[in-house]
């Protein structure tokens, strides 16, 4: 069978010119097309530790995109028992394919080791620089220190979002697991990660956030 390029060449003779450029055209047009990339830099709470696959933070979210009409790539940067530390190191490797658009979800197993707040801001502030410093729009979602550490400790590490999450380019949410945390229907049987019906609830709650955040983006 002729190829459609072929056809238009044979078509037009003495329009070579014309061809060459309803081919540009097409590419720009599927370019142009191709859904935004968003990466998922986290933990267990967005790599959906315990889960069904289908069930996960970056599924139920692409899912819940779908059905309000956003066409979205998630690129899966979510890695079980990582810190903020893990997640710096490994930015450049889950951005290797680009990225328009990231949510950071970092610090839970900072807290559960009891990692000095001043590294957890640190490694943030790290991971923002790299993702500004190539024009990707962040939602910063935070995290809550477990209460066994302490007042002091509990209070510092969460002034290290809200100091970050009022950086510019950056969207911020202040609990991942917000109306979720310490609700035992909602939760998996260690109480920490949340379950099916739990993770729907985050998705919900953040989906506008994300929707912001998409909105901001710019597809290379």
């Amino acid at each position: 069978m002729a190829s459609i390029g072929k056809l238009y060449w044979d078509a037009v003779p003495g329009r070579k010119g014309w061809c060459v450029v309803a081919i540009m055209l097409s590419v720009l047009n599927s370019a142009a097309a191709a859904p935004p990339r968003l990466l998922v830099l986290g933990d267990s709470l967005s790599a959906g530790y315990g889960l069904p696959h289908d069930q996960g933070f970056e599924v139920q979210l692409q899912r819940a995109l779908q059905a309000h009409g956003h066409e979205v790539s998630i690129i899966d940067g979510a890695v079980s028992g990582d810190t903020s530390a893990g997640g710096r190191a490994r930015l450049d490797w889950a951005l290797g394919d680009g990225a328009d658009a990231a949510i950071v979800e970092l610090g839970a197993n900072d807290g559960l080791r009891g990692l000095d707040p001043k590294d957890l801001e640190a490694n943030l502030t790290a991971i923002l620089d790299s993702l500004a410093a190539k024009h990707i729009p962040v939602l910063l979602t935070g995290m809550y220190a477990p209460p066994n550490l302490g007042p002091d400790y509990q209070a510092a590490f969460r002034a290290v979002y809200e100091r970050l999450g009022k950086r510019p380019g950056v969207l911020y949410d202040a609990f991942f697991l917000q109306s979720v945390a310490t609700v035992d229907d909602l939760n998996q049987a260690d109480r920490m990660h949340p379950n099916p019906e739990g993770v729907r609830r985050i998705v919900a709650r953040i989906l506008p956030l994300v929707e912001k955040l998409l909105s901001e983006a710019k597809p290379a």
